[in-house]
């Protein structure tokens, strides 16, 4: 069992309104990003990813994740601008099953006649937030050279 995600993490994940994007990595470490169609809090400090095709790119690189700890990443982002960085690792997959079955159910329900290759269970190991406005005021701090000049007439 992990730890449990902190609560905005799960809200952002159980938000509809969410912009949702996974990236994983495959076998030469060319990264992969997909919008996802389900993402969910698992409950259990996990992330589940609801993957529809047996022969996507995600689904290998999920099972190499599983095989080799492959690393990947979900980012978040609220509609207030906070973004969620999550790495992580996929841990297994169910293909059957009580947990299966629920997440069949409701996928069916909300995109009609589709299938269901598996549902992922994601470990996140690391959460970290980004804003534009803490990310430029880092820079600044840290790098007041990294200015473009025509910028510098008004500074």
């Amino acid at each position: 069992m992990t730890s449990p995600l902190p609560p905005e993490v799960t809200a952002l994940l159980d938000d509809e309104t969410t912009v949702k994007a996974l990236a994983t990595v495959d076998a030469s470490g060319v990264p992969h990003l997909e919008i996802p169609l389900a993402l969910f809090a698992g409950g259990d400090g996990t992330i589940h990813y609801l993957e529809p095709l047996e022969s996507s790119a995600t689904n290998r690189n999920l099972v190499r994740s599983v095989w080799f700890d492959a690393p990947l990443a979900v980012i978040l982002r609220a509609a207030d601008g906070r973004t969620a960085h999550i790495r992580g690792t996929a841990i297994k997959v169910h293909v059957a099953g009580p947990l299966f079955q629920r997440h069949y159910t409701a996928l069916r329900d909300r995109l009609g006649d589709v299938d269901l290759a598996g549902v992922w269970v994601i470990r996140p190991d690391e959460i970290t937030w980004k804003t534009f406005d803490a990310a430029l005021a880092r820079e600044a701090a840290e790098h007041p050279s990294f200015i473009h000049l025509d910028r510098l007439a008004i500074h």
